[in-house]
């Protein structure tokens, strides 16, 4: 059984929340749901952001899944995926490269749009929770 690729990097970061935290609430009144929703879940944002833009970012420049579930008479040529798009321009003998450049920066053009929205939430993350 293999893990996601989002759940491995997710995990170290949220085991590098310190633990005296959690005591310190806890010393403070707060419940273990008030712990979660009020300190862990603000801290771990960051990590949570990053995961989240790079499922974005895989599952938008996925290829092997669409390629398997969209048989070739199913879908017209001009509704399939990008990354499935730029293989209209590759054939046995010749290769279109300006259209494959043109499809594949149109391609990575939302995912930079929704790194750039997240990049304050991931940066924001690199700053510790506890001083000293």
């Amino acid at each position: 059984f293999a893990l996601p690729t989002t759940i491995i990097i997710l995990v170290p970061f949220l085991r590098a929340i310190p633990h005296e935290l959690e005591e310190a609430a806890s010393i403070d009144g707060a419940s273990r749901l008030g712990f979660f929703w009020r300190i862990l879940l603000p801290l771990s944002m960051p990590g949570l952001v990053t995961v989240g833009v790079l499922a974005f970012v895989g599952s938008w420049n996925g290829y092997l899944l669409p390629l398997l579930v969209i048989s070739t008479g199913t879908l017209p040529q001009d509704l399939w995926p990008l990354p499935l798009g730029v293989t209209q321009f590759s054939t046995q003998y010749s290769q279109d490269t300006a259209a494959v450049l043109a499809y594949t920066s149109l391609a990575m053009i939302p995912a930079l749009v929704f790194f750039l929205a997240a990049e304050r939430r991931i940066v924001g993350g690199l700053t510790g929770a506890v001083k000293g």
